[in-house]
């Protein structure tokens, strides 16, 4: 349990005193009357469908969320997409200019490029070999303008998970926010850190509808923490930041959870099925490395190489070798049955 955490020290000062804006829709939110007339914010009257501004707080889509996932409405902020709610976290927090956050590469690009974004600075600490964060390095390089640290973990693009100690070590020690990214997270048989949102108030965890809900198009990320700083997120973001048909697709997709139960087993299996045969049956693999996630990183002796090679034979994987501890290192996506072994026979045929 962390006790010494103050949000209203890691704020913005210009944040601590914003008024949000608020929308015709969130000024009548508690009124009971069930045939409203819209005449408020300026709309086209001819219904279409999609005439009205969406709900600024996506009600619908964090019913089912907060049924899913056993965490309360008051919880949950919903963002364009991931990096919308990175952004997000940086702008409230982050002062430019004097600010500094911690990342672990190799790791998501995006936390990078939001701090060029919002002039901060980078503060990069490797992995080690193992791709776990080393604490020691980490805690050695904060201060107290260290606002931020991001761990993505499952990671990308490794593929492991971070070990629960080592993570709940930095929670306890760093005194800024802790952005723990589980973006991948449902193809891990990893426990989520969500339960453990009230007993760490610098927690905060980001999933999204990209990966295993199958939703990478209507772009909808998602923001677990706690309900100071969902609030203070809420109070920054654009008021309809998530359009009405990204809801309604959500909605859809999120009744039907036991569908996307089994693509994610059929995924896992499948991420199984490939690494072996990757192991045993292409010479010039060096190393498969194992995977929470849905997608294989795998050491070759020489990556560019295979990467064109692969592109000859219509297959588009990721080149990593220019990131750290990633040399020579592919980074493929499980596909479906028929998509893999198109893969494995490209990679057979290559020499």
């Amino acid at each position: 349990m962390k006790t010494n955490f103050n949000l209203e020290n890691l704020l913005r000062e210009n944040i601590k005193s914003l008024k949000p804006y608020s929308s015709a829709r969130d000024e009548y939110k508690d009124v009971t009357i069930t045939e409203m007339i819209f005449l408020d914010a300026n709309e086209n009257p001819f219904e279409n469908g999609v005439n009205r501004y969406p709900d600024p707080q996506q009600n619908n889509v964090k019913d089912l969320l907060s049924e899913i996932k056993g965490v309360s409405k008051e919880n949950i902020l919903l963002g364009n997409g991931s990096d919308e709610i990175l952004d997000l976290i940086y702008r409230a927090f982050c002062e430019p200019n004097k600010d500094n956050v911690i990342t672990l590469p190799p790791t998501y690009g995006m936390y990078g490029v939001l701090a060029n974004l919002n002039a901060i600075e980078n503060r990069k600490i490797l992995l080690n070999n193992n791709f776990q964060p080393n604490v020691n390095k980490i805690l050695e390089t904060v201060d107290v303008n260290s606002k931020i640290l991001f761990l993505c973990s499952p990671n990308n693009p490794s593929g492991n998970s971070f070990t629960n100690d080592i993570v709940e070590e930095l929670l306890i020690k760093f005194n800024g926010l802790v952005v723990l990214d589980e973006a991948y997270i449902d193809f891990s048989d990893k426990e989520s850190w969500l339960k453990k949102i009230e007993k760490f108030p610098n927690l905060v965890i980001t999933q999204t509808l990209s990966k295993a809900f199958g939703l990478a198009g209507i772009r909808l990320g998602i923001c677990y923490a706690s309900k100071e700083i969902i609030k203070v997120l809420n109070n920054i973001k654009p008021p309809y930041n998530i359009n009405e048909l990204t809801q309604q697709r959500a909605i859809v997709r999120l009744q039907k959870i036991g569908e996307v139960k089994n693509e994610i087993s059929q995924l896992i299996s499948e991420r199984n099925r490939l690494k072996k045969e990757l192991e045993c049956c292409v010479n010039y693999i060096e190393k498969v490395y194992n995977s929470d996630a849905n997608f294989l990183l795998i050491k070759v002796d020489d990556a560019t190489k295979r990467y064109k090679q692969l592109i000859e034979y219509g297959v588009v994987i990721r080149n990593r070798t220019n990131e750290p501890l990633c040399n020579n290192c592919l980074r493929i996506s499980v596909g479906i049955c028929e998509e893999n072994q198109k893969l494995l026979r490209a990679l057979k045929k290559i020499q």
